[in-house]
């Protein structure tokens, strides 16, 4: 294709691929290149339009602009307006390249060989596809960074002399999700919730700290299995923990992702382990034909090497610079999109956040935040920010049902995993990190001290042993702070009427 075609651009409309519009509108920079190049990638969560009111809008998934901020119809025109409005689509952009070829990219640079969104383009073009356009290197212009920080985040980033731009992308070509700056995650920053964390920490006994440690370790195992619609044996579950609890300690490479399956699989009789070999799916098979019914596709085979090799540079690279939470939702569910094993994904995903909060120090030395069991106590806004992406994706895969009721995946799809929109992710994660920092930790923390007075306090009483504290515990706690009737008159017999009454209010006075 060539520039002359520029004129394939649509005027006003209300309805964008089954997307309506929240008033009549001429879609603008991506929503313009989709529909005038027909590209197959995932759509952008938000689009952009021009209306003929001067008022700004963001309405639903659409972002309504003023006629002064229309762009020409042209693909300079839209190309310019999306990087300057709407942020950088690496899946987008590498499928308008592909359809449009070298020679309109050539020639916008030459008529603005110093423009700022020209030069980005141009590196664009040539990092995502692999090859020179027939330019001689930029000899003027600042250099600019690629990716604007207070638009999405980015790295500090190298400059690349051929274009004249920093390269501050977050990732290699061969993994690197794109986060958005947003309200929500500004406001979870301003909160340091690692610095609330070790607030809670500092207030707190080693003994305290050690059996906090130990709970919410187990509680977190628990709850990945429970996820999961598990119920192993608690050897198993015990095991996991420990595995989550040297989270951060190994460095990320194949070797360590099979030992993680290898143990969260436990018995491997019927599971083949290792990166699949063949297609996969989650979601359902038809009843009758058992055809399969797929909510996301995973990728290919024959992808997942380089896929994974691209996120192993991710967490070498990027993720020290990034922020740790947004790198963690990056990475996490840029493994868990891929499913490249198949069983264990979703342990692994889980526990891939715990070790970059742990690499990156977010959480004390020694305490692993339950982000699981915040995962599991909201698994529909869990399954919702999944489906954030894979609903968006599934469109864009052409497959056929095999024999064996699995996929098979016709079409290249590797770059779809590799670039991907993780804002809801990261906005996910954190509100999950926040929970665990601002109510499961000290929860924890204030029940140990609260037990361990209650525990005290019996010993003034009685000559009692830990289980039968524990016990009396239980039953107290299950009961309101009353010792039952089946209590009294069975377990705790031995008890005198005043005794229970000491019991009882002990209790009341620790666990208010």
């Amino acid at each position: 294709m060539n520039a002359s075609q520029d004129h394939y651009f649509s005027g006003p409309v209300t309805v964008f691929r089954g997307r309506r519009l929240p008033e009549t509108a001429t879609p603008a920079g991506y929503a313009a290149l989709i529909e005038a190049f027909d590209l197959n990638a995932p759509i952008p969560r938000t689009l952009s339009a021009t209306s003929n009111r001067h008022i700004i809008k963001r309405d639903g998934d659409w972002h309504i602009l003023t006629p002064r901020h229309a762009p020409e119809p042209t693909i300079q025109g839209h190309l310019t307006f999306a990087l300057k409005y709407e942020g950088i689509d690496l899946a987008l952009l590498l499928e308008l390249f592909k359809k449009i070829g070298p020679q309109p990219l050539e020639a916008i640079v030459r008529s603005r060989p110093t423009g700022k969104y020209a030069r980005k383009i141009w590196f664009l073009y040539e990092w995502l596809m692999g090859k020179t356009l027939d330019l001689a290197d930029a000899t003027q212009g600042s250099y600019v960074s690629l990716v604007d920080p207070d638009k999405q985040y980015a790295i500090a980033g190298t400059k690349v002399k051929r274009q004249r731009v920093r390269n501050n992308l977050p990732g290699s070509r061969k993994f690197c999700p794109m986060v958005f700056r947003s309200e929500a995650l500004d406001a979870f920053r301003a909160l340091d919730l690692a610095a609330k964390a070790q607030t809670t920490i500092d207030q707190v006994s080693n003994n305290v700290l050690s059996r906090t440690a130990a709970f919410l370790l187990l509680k977190d195992s628990k709850s990945s299995f429970a996820i999961e619609n598990e119920k192993p044996p608690e050897a198993r579950i015990q095991r996991w923990g420990r595995v989550i609890g040297e989270a951060g300690r190994n460095p990320t490479n194949l070797d360590e992702l099979l030992r993680l399956q290898k143990i969260v699989i436990g018995d491997s009789r019927f599971v083949s382990l290792g990166l699949r070999t063949k297609g996969g799916f989650v979601g359902e098979h038809d009843r009758n034909t058992r055809m399969p019914i797929p909510d996301h596709i995973s990728a290919k085979p024959e992808d997942l090497a380089s896929l994974i090799e691209g996120m192993f540079e991710f967490e070498q690279g990027p993720v020290l610079e990034l922020d740790p939470v947004v790198a963690a939702a990056m990475l996490a569910f840029g493994f868990v999109y891929v499913h490249p094993f198949g069983d264990g994904n979703g342990r692994i995903h889980r526990y891939l956040v715990h070790h970059i909060l742990a690499k990156r120090e977010f959480n004390p030395a020694g305490i692993i935040f339950p982000v699981s069991a915040a995962i599991q106590e909201r698994i529909d806004d869990y399954v919702q920010v999944l489906e954030s992406y894979s609903k968006r994706l599934l469109p864009c895969i052409d497959w056929t049902p095999t024999g064996e009721g699995n996929i098979l995946v016709q079409n290249e799809t590797a770059d779809f995993y590799r670039f991907f929109d993780a804002t809801p992710h990261a906005e996910f994660l954190y509100s999950c990190a926040q929970r665990t920092i601002e109510i499961d930790l000290p929860d924890e923390t204030e029940f140990l001290k609260n037990f361990d007075r209650f525990s005290g306090g019996l010993d003034t009483m009685f000559e009692m042993a830990n289980a039968t504290k524990d016990l009396l515990f239980r039953f107290l706690h299950q009961n309101g702070g009353k010792l039952s009737k089946r209590a009294k008159s069975k377990e705790f017999t031995k008890l005198r009427p005043d005794e229970v009454r000491a019991v009882e209010a002990l209790y009341g006075e620790c666990f208010k």
